[in-house]
């Protein structure tokens, strides 16, 4: 077997984890920063943020142009501590949330698909990331 290659972003975001935690499970505030740049959107999400539970993103250029459903099932949650789960392509993904004195360090590890270069796909996980800490940080 083959193992596959990991990529790891994070951020650190100035909030509590509890505020950290519902911004990104939340499909309604999922729609409001979950994208790598501004000419991009995720106009519907789905979550049931549970292990064996599922959840759903439609990713799409504002122009229409090109789109793309982001889909899979969680195999392990922790609230406020771990996400962890398995793409619709069979690669995992494990998010962890860690707690601060004034802040939360939240990081993501992915397996790499084969058809990008790992930089862009690292670049693009880590600017939907910064986009995500940029929207808890301005969140009221």
């Amino acid at each position: 077997m083959v193992s596959k290659k990991t990529i790891t972003v994070e951020v650190v975001i100035n909030a509590p984890v509890e505020k950290v935690w519902k911004l990104w499970s939340t499909p309604e505030h999922i729609t409001k920063w979950n994208s790598a740049s501004p000419d991009w959107h995720t106009p519907k999400a789905e979550n049931d943020l549970r292990t064996g539970g599922k959840f759903s993103s439609r990713m799409e250029a504002k122009d229409g142009s090109v789109g793309f459903d982001f889909a899979g099932i969680y195999d392990e949650v922790k609230k406020n501590e771990l996400i962890a789960y398995t793409m619709g392509d069979g690669r995992k993904v494990r998010i962890t949330f860690t707690k601060n004195t004034h802040n939360t360090k939240l990081v993501e590890v992915f397996e790499a698909e084969e058809t990008n270069s790992i930089d862009l796909q690292r670049d693009g996980w880590q600017s939907i990331l910064n986009n995500f800490k940029n929207y808890v940080e301005s969140y009221k």
